[in-house]
């Protein structure tokens, strides 16, 4: 069983491999999120209100310039990484919401309002949304911690985040409100911005990378994004019951596998995510969806869908074991090496 089970494990996460995405340009408009050109640059290109940089976090266009101040107040620490910014491990933030939004993941799935629709308010992110719930912890979470951290200097306002309409209690909204509500959060956060600042005056040639260590940076990266998912997921399990039955379990499966890439290091960079990406569902799932056999999805969009469910049944079957079993195996960085060869050599049989 151990065998077998590691073995779907690694055609779960395999990013296929998608040729054409590879040789774009990293210019290439297409391989951004959507209405990426559009979103705010930079925190001093939000509104500013009473002393206070407003930011509307229930905005699909504010949360991706979140995202965007953050790409772009961390670019020079990964230039030796690729041209354009395109080796910054934080593209996958910004880039799975990309994916949630033009796949219609962050509209009202109750059908109680317009948020997120058409010809409704498009760019409006639906509080009833499971995926835009999640987000939240991974977007508004890293962008306060950044600011502690001091990854955007010393900035002239404070930070105020909008409340939704709904479940004010279920999200903080200042650096001080989520320190008190989310510490370990804020906490795991600013310490993988601590560490890309700490590398800022070390001497750093094309010769001698010593001073940052892709491989640390990736392992506190992804130590926060687990912290956030955790932290939110049983706190927005009530939201699973607005989503059809197959995509309500298709998100569980998602947050289940993404402890299994973390352990990887999985670099989530702009074109490594966008590989990894283009095997996920691009549009909801819904009643009458049975797998393996989702008529307009490819053969390898069905397979990923399956191994994540298998995936998520063996490791509750187990009790965690897999995961621990899997975590002990990508322990050294000889194993994770291991590991993500394994998994590219799969994808690509």
């Amino acid at each position: 069983f151990g065998v077998h089970a590691l073995l779907v494990v690694t055609v779960t996460l395999s990013p296929v491999t998608a040729v054409a995405q590879c040789e774009n340009d990293v210019t290439g408009e297409d391989i951004y999120p959507p209405l990426w050109d559009l979103a705010p640059e930079n925190l001093l290109d939000f509104p500013v209100k009473d002393n206070k940089i407003v930011i509307r976090a229930w905005n699909y266009q504010d949360r991706l310039g979140a995202y965007k101040s953050l790409l772009n107040a961390s670019a020079k620490y990964f230039d030796a990484f690729g041209p354009q910014n395109s080796g910054n491990i934080l593209w996958g933030l910004p880039l799975q919401h990309g994916w949630q939004f033009h796949t219609g993941r962050l509209a009202d799935p109750s059908g109680v309002t317009s948020c997120g629709y058409e010809n409704g308010e498009l760019l409006c992110q639906s509080v009833r949304s499971w995926w835009s719930c999640m987000n939240y912890y991974l977007s508004i979470i890293p962008l306060l911690g950044a600011v502690e951290a001091g990854l955007f200097g010393q900035l002239p306002y404070e930070i105020e985040i909008l409340p939704p309409e709904e479940q004010k209690d279920d999200f903080c909204y200042s650096v001080k409100d989520c320190w008190s509500r989310t510490p370990k959060l804020m906490d795991d956060w600013k310490a993988f911005f601590e560490y890309l600042l700490s590398t800022e005056h070390k001497t750093v040639s094309s010769a001698s990378l010593s001073s940052f260590k892709l491989d640390d940076a990736l392992d506190l990266m992804w130590k926060a994004h687990v912290s956030s998912i955790a932290y939110a997921l049983p706190r927005f399990r009530d939201s699973l019951k607005y989503l059809p039955d197959p995509e309500a379990h298709f998100g569980e499966d998602w947050a289940n596998a993404v402890d299994f890439i973390a352990a990887t290091h999985f670099s989530t960079d702009l074109l490594n995510t966008n590989d990894f990406q283009a095997f996920l569902p691009q549009r909801m799932l819904v009643e009458g969806d049975v797998l393996p056999s989702i008529s307009d999805f490819s053969p390898e969009q069905n397979k990923v869908l399956v191994s994540l469910r298998v995936l998520h049944k063996a490791n509750k079957l187990t009790g965690g074991l897999l995961l621990k079993l899997w975590r002990k195996a990508m322990s050294t960085e000889a194993g994770r090496e291991m590991g993500r060869k394994l998994i590219e050599s799969l994808g690509s049989s």
